[in-house]
């Protein structure tokens, strides 16, 4: 009701305004529904993202029954980047609207309990040798940080590494759910948005440099994700409309796998900025 696919293609940068509004109604939601609940409380992390996921689902769904229409055959790596550019544009504004709500509240509410699996995850990574020290420090806004050292080429690996899991559960969602792959970019955004707020101290006067500060590396990341949620989604969408075994769903195949490729090869560049370009930044 608020924006369809073909609009958005159109106006991509509508999306982050549309972004913005289901992250917050998400957190406020669960603020507001589940705070008093000492059991789901726990789990308000999770059911952020799950609120985030149900407003999301049907521009997702539709946005990848269109591109699937667009299909073309013979069409090289690059062209089909450029066939489906419209798309990639509406999910990256939408993200960057989620990671900026998720980095706001995070900063404003006077806990981080809503953001209690976030935090654990960013501690997970950042700190796994004082794991438990992490999530008590973020729990209470303390902004103490100490990390193990490792070399570029360790660094380089462990995130690569890690990004390849992410991409390969983004590309399962997406064959097994269709649109269900905003399950995993969700659950990223909301995971960025407290990074930032961590880095940021909490202060809305430095979120610009905290968006910016994982935004270098983190918009071509998220790009590749959503280039492979793409593939899997449009193949799920040929399956959904009974074209296997036709020449359109052997052209569909084509094309999700050179999307796939193509994201492989971004993911890795967004690995290489992240370690060698950001900290030489920030």
């Amino acid at each position: 009701m608020l924006i369809n696919p073909k609009k958005a293609e159109r106006q991509p940068w509508e999306m982050f305004f549309v972004g913005l509004l289901y992250a917050s109604l998400a957190v406020l939601l669960v603020k507001w529904v589940f705070s008093a609940d000492t059991v789901l409380v726990k789990y308000s992390g999770i059911l952020v993202v799950l609120f985030t996921v149900l407003f999301s689902l049907p521009f997702m769904y539709y946005t990848l029954r269109l591109e699937e229409t667009r299909i073309k055959k013979g069409r090289g790596s690059i062209q089909l980047l450029k066939d489906h550019r419209h798309a990639l544009y509406a999910f990256l504004w939408l993200f960057v609207g989620f990671t900026v709500a998720f980095a706001f509240w995070y900063s404003i509410l006077p806990t981080t309990e809503s953001f209690r699996a976030q935090i654990e995850t960013y501690c997970m990574i950042n700190r796994p040798a004082n794991f438990e020290d992490c999530v008590s420090q973020y729990g209470i806004k303390d902004t103490t940080i100490t990390t193990p050292f490792l070399t570029n080429k360790e660094r380089l690996f462990l995130i690569f590494t890690n990004n390849m899991y992410v991409l390969l559960f983004t590309l399962v969602f997406s064959l097994i759910f269709g649109a269900g792959a905003i399950f995993i970019l969700a659950w990223n955004a909301s995971v960025i948005g407290a990074a930032i707020g961590i880095f940021t101290d909490y202060k809305l006067s430095a979120l610009p440099i905290g968006l910016l500060r994982f935004f270098i590396h983190g918009i071509p990341e998220i790009a590749s994700y959503f280039i492979v949620a793409l593939a899997g989604g449009i193949v799920s969408i040929a399956v959904i409309r009974h074209e296997t075994g036709t020449e359109k769903f052997w052209e569909v195949l084509q094309d999700s796998l050179n999307l796939i490729i193509s994201s492989i090869i971004i993911l890795f560049l967004a690995a290489l900025v992240e370690v060698f370009i950001t900290p030489s930044l920030f």
